[in-house]
């Protein structure tokens, strides 16, 4: 029997060990960029509802809100600068920085 964690809870674990207080807004969107590089759309949309219910705003938030957030941070990049700052966070915890979704 496997005992290998899935993508997904591995990610909602280096996120939660990385950011133990939350995300903040001004990772947030690095942070989705990064996740875009091995999960899929769907995937990331379920990482930033994951978040948001663990760490986010007291009022409810919808998927929908979540996936126009998500579409709005890849239709503007974040700077290369972020991406490190982000990434180095979470490498601490084994983020696999060169993994690419194919």
């Amino acid at each position: 029997m496997s005992t290998e964690i899935p993508l997904f809870e591995s990610v909602i674990n280096w996120i939660r060990k990385g950011y133990p207080q939350g995300v903040s807004r001004t990772d947030f969107p690095p942070l989705m960029a990064l996740l875009t590089r091995v999960l899929t759309d769907e995937e990331v949309t379920a990482v930033a509802f994951r978040l948001v219910k663990e760490y986010g705003p007291r009022e409810p938030v919808t998927e929908q809100q979540i996936s126009d957030a998500i579409t709005r941070v890849t239709n503007e990049p974040p700077t290369p600068e972020e991406i490190n700052q982000v990434a180095g966070r979470l490498a601490a915890f084994g983020w696999p920085l060169v993994s690419s979704r194919t």
